[in-house]
């Protein structure tokens, strides 16, 4: 199953395997996708925080996971990467400015049955989950799911 799995999320990310060969057998599809492009390091991004009492910051999110986990949060970021229709549901990276890219707190992942495109300024209301583990090597210590995006 979890082959069938990393097959169809590589198949959607538009990830072309010569005839006759299987993802890497150590490290799933999450070794594959590792030589694809990251979300853009875009020096520039200063967006204001979200107004109103679940409000945070990317950092606030993903600093306060623990705290924050099961809850409803409103974040405020810029669109750097966008993967649409992958296990039903499109895959939002954000950024706001706030945190840093060494310690990993600068970018919260979002899904969402809503579209937008890289670049977009949205507001994301959604639920935090805490250390997930789609299988295939993707694990996620936070993520912000169910979220309703507006522009």
């Amino acid at each position: 199953m979890r082959m069938f799995l990393a097959v169809i999320v590589m198949l959607l990310a538009g990830i072309v395997l010569p005839a006759h060969s299987a993802p890497p057998a150590t490290g799933g599809a999450a070794a594959v996708h590792k030589g694809l492009p990251q979300p853009a390091e875009p020096a520039d991004v200063k967006v204001p925080k979200a107004d109103g009492p679940d409000a945070r910051t990317v950092a606030e999110v993903v600093e306060g996971r623990a705290g924050l986990k099961g809850k409803t949060v409103l974040v405020r970021g810029k669109v750097v990467k966008y993967n649409a229709g992958i296990l039903g549901k499109n895959w939002v990276h954000l950024r706001d400015g706030s945190g840093s890219a060494e310690n990993k707190t600068n970018d919260v992942l979002v899904t969402t049955k809503e579209e937008t495109r890289v670049g977009d300024v949205v507001l994301a209301r959604g639920v935090v989950r805490t250390d997930v583990d789609l299988g295939s090597g993707y694990v996620y210590a936070v993520m912000v799911e169910e979220a309703t995006l507006r522009k």
